[in-house]
């Protein structure tokens, strides 16, 4: 295929990516693009499929130097099949909190990606679950038995669909808001206020497509809506629970930067920079040794409760809050306590 061709044989490609651009997307180099987009994306492979006619604007090829501008549709077509489509089984262990003929119910442990995509084709949560689970359902984007997901650095619970009915039945009860949704948060501040809510639609962010942002005037992003409560208190950063009314794309996260509260250690939203606190070395080493006790975003699904699809009970399973997360409280319970004797 050539470069500046009109027409594009379908047949002998398959599509890896798909994006809009948003209406507020301001004039940028399609290589830039998909580079925000595109996780573990180089530069120079972008700039290569282009030339080779693999980057695609509204149907059209189009070279690494086009201003993509807004409503544009992006596509990178490849003469293979996406890898996430070559599902293998794998013998991954998994913890199994409850199951059934209709659902599975897993402790997702952190730094396990839930379902295979660009980067991580193996060791994912699906292909150890269709080695435990034979001809499971798939969904819209063909991801066998998920209904819901949660971020690779994020550990807790996730329900599972067995059959073709159950999938329906939970995906009704996720879209309708009438599942039960606990998480446990660690996030940089002191929260003023005991309980609360935080607002606002979260979409794709214009300046980094690898975060979300919300816009709180709505016109961009989908409504979100996080409830939450201060746990504990603990001097420079607050453990919070969150219930979540919408499930958004990691709203947690963009929720509590938006009001100032980045949870901790969370990289792609800033958390791993010191937030809060004092100037002193020895704090500011303090922190770096909470960082490596616990390195990633200090998240955790705790609770999850739904309908059963076939009894019609409504089931909630509790999960145990990880030992980095609980490691990493202990220290700054610690420092807490140090802090107030010196005062």
């Amino acid at each position: 295929m050539q470069e500046g061709t009109t027409d594009i044989e379908n047949d002998e490609l398959y599509e890896h990516y798909r994006f809009t651009a948003s209406e507020g997307q301001v004039p940028l180099r399609v290589d830039k693009f998909l580079m925000n987009f595109v996780e573990n994306a180089t530069r120079n492979k972008v700039q290569q499929a282009a030339k080779a006619g693999n980057v695609l604007v509204n149907d059209k090829p189009v070279k690494s130097n086009y201003k993509v501008k807004p409503n544009d549709i992006v596509r990178v077509v490849l003469a293979h099949p996406p890898h996430e489509n070559l599902l293998v089984a794998e013998d991954i262990p998994l913890d199994i909190v409850h199951e059934d003929d209709a659902v599975i119910v897993v402790n997702k442990p952190p730094g396990m990606v839930v379902h295979p995509g660009h980067g991580n084709y193996s060791g994912t949560l699906v292909n150890g679950l269709i080695h435990h689970i034979e001809n499971l359902p798939t969904n819209s984007n063909e991801r066998p038995g998920l209904v819901h997901r949660i971020d690779k650095d994020t550990s807790g619970l996730l329900v599972v669909a067995k059959t073709e009915f159950a999938m329906a039945h939970l995906s009704k009860q996720f879209f309708d808001r009438t599942t039960e949704r606990l998480y446990y948060a660690l996030v940089w501040g002191n929260i003023e206020e005991d309980e609360g809510t935080i607002e606002g639609h979260i979409g794709r962010s214009f300046k980094n497509r690898l975060q979300m942002d919300v816009f709180p005037d709505g016109e961009f992003g989908k409504p979100a809506i996080t409830h939450f409560k201060v746990l504990e208190r603990l001097t420079y950063v607050t453990l919070v629970q969150c219930k979540l009314e919408t499930g958004r794309t990691h709203q947690i996260r963009a929720h509590f930067k938006h009001i100032g509260h980045t949870l901790f250690n969370d990289e792609r939203y800033g958390g791993n920079e010191i937030l809060k606190g004092t100037t002193f070395t020895k704090y500011k080493q303090f922190v770096q040794n909470c960082f490596k006790t616990l390195p990633r975003q200090a998240l955790h699904a705790k609770t999850l409760g739904f309908e059963h699809p076939t009894t019609g009970e409504f089931l909630r399973f509790n999960s145990e809050i990880p030992e980095d997360i609980t490691a990493c409280l202990e220290k700054w319970r610690t420092y807490t306590i140090n802090s107030k004797d010196e005062v």
